[in-house]
């Protein structure tokens, strides 16, 4: 009997072949498809972010360029004009981007922050990847934490090797409010930095003077020091009269700014009819003059005609004309040399919505004015409600 035979020398017919070909192709698609499964998910991304960011259309805002905000939130300006004050635990992805972070930045800190990071201190931000630290250096003055998030030292925490000694705490730093330097008793006084024993010796020191004149008057007593005084400087305000001594003070030969009319101010040397006019037209739109140095403010009061003018004044600061900033209607807040017309809107805006004040911190908190400009204003502000009740002064303390 003859063997079967064996065809191609014994190898795979062209069918085995097919079939083994196949076979392997289908074993490497099932193993890519198990890899697939078993691989881990990612980190789901927000639902607030995925709104943000799922339609690109949004994201093109005309006023959120491909790598953040080169202009302020008006359009105009450099870069550097688009910074302001935030804090990273709660600036929204299109502030960041105003900021001058790219989307993708943006989106890194926001999903980091979804993640549970909290920023303590201003170097929390530096460590994130996505922030650079040239854009850092540009972001630190305006990084503004709030105090729930800040970081707090520990209650009861004792030092090594000393647990007796605590660690010493700061002191808080006071919040300072226009005030009358002429009837500010001790106690007041104490709020503001000084030592008890220094407050009362600062009254003594006003009673034995006659009064505080002007804020030089302030600087010369004693207990006053340097700092102190540039510090108070901006706050302080003077009555023109000696409250001390009941009468008023020996000005005789001079001038009272707030109450000459154009004639009598073209009639002092170094003031000419145009500028008298000037003068008496940026005093109306101010309110009155507070301190002799406003002339200086004036359009065409020139530094040599600054200081013949000078000696010839003197200021009655009880004069001026006060805004109830919580009442008073627009217009007539339009046009203060010291409200600018940006910031006008802002307040308007936020005293609709809250209702109004009850101190210039609180306006400073809600950030429409920084300290520098509430102390410039905060002279010619009120503060009223609407049970007429407030003693009156009582907005000064």
């Amino acid at each position: 009997m003859k063997p079967y035979p064996v065809e191609n020398g014994g190898g795979l017919s062209r069918s085995e072949l097919r079939a083994a070909v196949l076979l392997l192709a289908v074993l490497t698609l099932l193993s890519w498809l198990v890899c697939r499964a078993l691989r881990p998910a990612p980190d789901p991304v927000p639902e607030a972010v995925l709104g943000m960011v799922a339609d690109s259309s949004e994201l093109r805002d005309p006023g959120v360029p491909e790598h953040g905000l080169p202009a302020d939130a008006d359009g105009t300006g450099g870069p550097g004009d688009s910074l302001f004050r935030f804090d990273p635990n709660t600036v929204e992805f299109h502030d960041l981007c105003r900021l001058g972070f790219s989307r993708g930045e943006a989106l890194a800190i926001v999903r980091l922050r979804s993640s549970g990071k909290r920023f303590s201190i201003p170097e929390d931000l530096a460590a994130c990847r996505a922030v650079s630290e040239e854009m850092y250096r540009r972001l630190l003055p305006y990084i503004d934490i709030a105090p729930e998030f800040r970081l707090r030292p520990r209650s009861g925490v004792r030092r090594p090797g000393n647990p007796q000694k605590e660690a010493p705490q700061r002191e808080p730093v006071p919040q300072l409010v226009p005030f009358l330097a002429d009837t500010a008793g001790a106690e007041f006084l104490s709020t503001l930095g000084f030592t008890r024993r220094q407050a009362e010796a600062v009254v003594r020191y006003r009673e034995a003077s006659g009064g505080f004149a002007d804020a030089g008057a302030f600087a010369r007593c004693y207990v006053v020091s340097e700092e102190m005084a540039a510090r108070l400087a901006p706050y302080l305000i003077f009555s023109g009269r000696s409250e001390a001594s009941g009468r008023e003070p020996e000005r005789s030969s001079l001038a009272e700014l707030n109450g000459l009319d154009s004639a009598g101010l073209a009639a002092l040397d170094g003031i000419g009819p145009l500028t008298a006019g000037r003068i008496a037209a940026y005093r109306s739109r101010l309110g009155g003059f507070v301190r002799k140095e406003q002339l200086s403010e004036v359009q065409g009061v020139t530094e040599r005609n600054y200081e013949k003018i000078i000696g010839q004044i003197w200021v009655d600061s009880c004069k001026i004309r006060k805004i109830d900033i919580n009442f008073a209607p627009p217009e007539a807040m339009y046009g203060h040399p010291y409200i600018a017309p940006e910031k006008l809107r802002k307040l308007l805006r936020q005293r609709q919505l809250k209702g109004g004040w009850s101190t210039l911190g609180d306006i400073v908190n809600d950030k429409i004015w920084t300290q520098e400009e509430a102390a410039r204003v905060a002279p010619y502000l009120r503060f009223g409600r609407r049970e007429d009740e407030r003693p009156a002064g009582e907005e000064l303390r």
